[in-house]
């Protein structure tokens, strides 16, 4: 292959770029893209499986830029045959990187319960060594641009040229991958896709370079086994994830879907209906009624004749269904981030008998928006203000659980109203349980803290929160399966392995709760 002529001067001529250089700029943009989604999936996957998104990421996106570091440096040693150690490298990051994502969510399905230890060694190695392979395309590329064009480019021009497409790659799957790839692909065959596309950058390099190609054939039959392989893949990547999760669930899947936010996954088996969001279970058709009417009555109940009420988080629809109990309530307005639950729960018929069609109440307003973004922005006032949220298991989620969202529930509180939270295990998170009570009484709220047993999920706690003390209430709705006035006393009633610790309080500034959640609850797993 003969070089193109020399420009006029040290700028590129783009009207001049022959084809073979073209596509090699344009290899370049794929290679960004592909390396940024193979470091997206991993952290996406890794904060799916393991939580705490911010922890995950974090370590993840440091991880893999230590290892293209690595690969970088590395890639000083490749010194003959280029374009076939290119080649060869372009095969192994499209196979290793495009089947990274299947093969931690079949690692994750098949390893007993206990060893997230050995998941967590495979993430970062799986890791490790995609990010070194990356980074050893690029100082490649170049150093094949600089052998094939030398009296085109001088150094600048040619580092300039190549990190403008390499940034551009990077640009386009940014967007890409949230709003795109992962709503219409999934994770999975997200991965398989670009590492389809890594392939086609070694099929058009073995025909770029042909002629300067030892064992051309060998390269040949590398490339259709690679291409073969990510296809198959591809093509069965639903069934794999069907029988990966029918491993992990253990029971008949109904219902399996990504929204923009999370894995949902609804499960029947004899006892009943389940509801995993991330892997994590929300509720158990058996004894969810345990979990809603704690949430819910003691608030309500206890407020007397409450009209106005807000429900943060909750988008199953369970504590809609207990607060549509009383004759007083004139208007619900439901606050939930994600509207793939709210629209689940409100059309799909076994899911709507669970909620007993509460989502469709002409007394419900449906809010699909973040709940601290959203409070900030209204000035209404509610009887009773039911926060429902995940346990603080990030600090996405912690902010939820601190000082300055507890000012704003108080905020929107009327001068009789109460809130109640629900927060975690008492028995099992005790520090974290009682961090929740002092951060909502140094916003001056008193508290009356309680728990409840819900056999899914073991001892349960709540902590109902106003202005006013709370008094037992003189009557409940009819029909309830777990409360009555009798044993409502027994709520409050804390045991000494439950009993209040001194804590610290939660503030956006040290999200100090979330630090005690993953000590106390990372012993349990």
């Amino acid at each position: 292959m003969s070089p193109s002529a020399p420009s006029s001067n040290s700028e590129i001529d783009a009207s001049r770029i022959s084809l073979p250089e073209l596509l090699l700029l344009a290899s370049v943009f794929v290679i960004a893209a592909c390396g940024l989604v193979y470091e997206l999936t991993a952290g996406a996957l890794a904060s799916y499986l393991l939580g705490d998104s911010v922890l995950q990421f974090s370590t993840i996106i440091g991880t893999y830029l230590f290892a293209m570091g690595l690969g970088s440096w590395l890639s000083r040693y490749l010194r003959r045959q280029l374009v076939a150690q290119f080649l060869k490298i372009e095969l192994l990051v499209g196979l290793v990187g495009g089947l990274m994502p299947a093969a931690l969510f079949l690692a994750h399905s098949l390893l007993p319960p206990g060893q997230l230890a050995a998941f967590r060694v495979l993430l970062y190695g799986l890791v490790l060594l995609v990010g070194a392979l990356v980074g050893l395309e690029i100082p490649l590329v170049m150093r094949i641009l600089k052998k094939q064009f030398s009296k085109r480019y001088e150094l600048g021009d040619l580092v300039s040229q190549v990190l403008t497409f390499d940034y551009l790659g990077a640009l386009v799957v940014a967007l890409a991958f949230p709003l795109l790839l992962v709503p219409h692909l999934g994770l999975v065959r997200t991965g398989l896709f670009f590492g389809l596309l890594n392939v086609l950058v070694a099929i058009w390099a073995l025909w770029l370079f042909r002629s300067q190609l030892r064992a051309w054939r060998g390269h040949a039959l590398a490339c259709a086994a690679s291409f073969g392989l990510l296809l198959a893949a591809m093509l069965g990547a639903d069934r794999l994830t069907s029988w990966a999760e029918d491993r992990f669930y253990g029971e008949h899947i109904l219902l399996r879907e990504s929204s923009d936010y999370q894995r949902v996954v609804v499960t029947q088996g004899n006892a009943g209906v389940r509801l995993f969001l991330n892997g994590n279970l929300q509720f158990h058709s058996k004894d969810e009624y345990r979990y809603h009417e704690a949430l819910v009555h003691p608030a309500m109940a206890g407020h007397g004749a409450p009209k106005n009420v807000l429900i943060l988080g909750g988008g199953d629809g369970m504590a809609v269904r207990e607060v549509l109990r009383y004759p007083s309530v004139q208007s619900v307005t439901l606050v939930e981030l994600d509207p793939h639950m709210t629209r689940l729960f409100s059309t799909l018929p076994l899911l709507r008998q669970l909620n007993g069609d509460a989502l469709l109440s002409p007394k419900l307003k449906i809010v699909n928006a973040d709940a601290f973004g959203w409070l900030e922005q209204q000035a209404g006032h509610f009887d009773v203000i039911v926060i429902d949220f995940p346990d603080p298991s990030n600090f996405a989620l912690g902010k939820l659980y601190t000082t300055s969202f507890y000012q704003l529930i108080d905020q929107h509180l009327t001068a009789g109203g109460y809130a109640v939270v629900q927060t975690t295990s008492p028995l099992i998170a005790r520090r974290s349980f009682w961090t929740v009570v002092s951060t909502l009484e140094a916003v001056g709220l008193t508290t009356t803290p309680y728990h409840a047993h819900v056999p899914s999920f073991g001892e349960w706690g709540f902590v109902l929160a106003g202005r006013r003390p709370w008094a037992p209430p003189r009557a409940l709705p009819a029909g309830l399966k777990f409360l009555d006035l009798a044993g409502l006393p027994a709520l409050m009633n804390f045991p000494p392995d439950m009993a209040r610790l001194p804590t610290e309080v939660n503030r956006l500034s040290n999200q100090q709760l979330v630090h005690e959640f993953e000590a106390e609850w990372g012993k349990v797993h």
